[in-house]
């Protein structure tokens, strides 16, 4: 898959079914779950474990994986399945948060993927982030031939300001599209830490031309971030 496209995918996915008037199968797209003791946990996009010191007892494991093997849009999801994870997959405790749950991803970030209960809100967007409380940044570029290859990372406090300001002062542009003409855009990831278990992280993306990302709505970020998005 491009990467333009995976990018698309998992800003969009929904769980939903579609019915095909060809062959009367239902194709569902399942959401990023796991159905634990009653709760249904969804996976955070926006956000990594920031250190694996913070995973603590094994729950249980995955019994089932419903994405390929289940065609009923009636079905209704029990304790112990999981979208995407085959069955035998440990889950994970976040020590001293309820609300979280984790699993071994080697596709991600620090090795783990997060989930958060149904019950409790998304906040991992920028709009939440203390930005006085970041103690650390990385730059990631995923989908590389040696996977999530981390570029630099910042710890200096002026380093750190003058990113998070970059990031900050990004005008929004809805209506924006990627120039494509010479292929999907270069992609970079973010990765904010603070003191807590789950770091944010931001796609930024740039294609040739322009660097942008999506805070919330499509925003366009200056050219100076470049020097930040570089191997160190």
């Amino acid at each position: 898959m491009k990467k333009w496209g995976l990018f698309i995918f998992m800003l969009f996915v929904l769980t939903g079914c579609r019915t095909s008037p060809f062959d009367g199968h239902s194709v569902i797209d399942w959401v990023d779950f796991i159905k634990w003791d009653d709760i249904e946990y969804n996976g955070i996009y926006s956000g990594v474990l920031a250190n694996e010191e913070y995973i603590g007892e094994k729950l249980g494991t995955v019994k089932y994986k419903v994405a390929d093997n289940v065609t009923n849009p009636n079905y209704k999801i029990r304790n112990g399945d999981a979208a995407f994870h085959d069955k035998g997959t440990e889950i994970f405790t976040i020590k001293g948060h309820t609300n979280l749950i984790a699993v071994k991803d080697a596709y991600q970030i620090n090795g783990y993927k997060v989930y958060h209960s149904h019950e409790s809100e998304n906040q991992w967007y920028f709009k939440d982030l203390d930005t006085d409380k970041v103690i650390e940044v990385e730059i990631y570029q995923p989908y590389s031939s040696e996977g999530n290859k981390l570029l630099s990372s910042y710890t200096n406090q002026d380093e750190l300001n003058r990113l998070i300001q970059l990031l900050q002062d990004s005008e929004k542009s809805p209506n924006f599209q990627p120039n494509l003409a010479k292929g999907d855009p270069d992609f970079y990831q973010i990765v904010m830490y603070t003191n807590e278990p789950v770091a944010y992280k931001f796609d930024v993306q740039f294609d040739g031309t322009s660097f942008f990302w999506y805070p919330w709505d499509t925003a366009i970020i200056s050219n100076d971030i470049q020097s930040f998005l570089k191997e160190k």
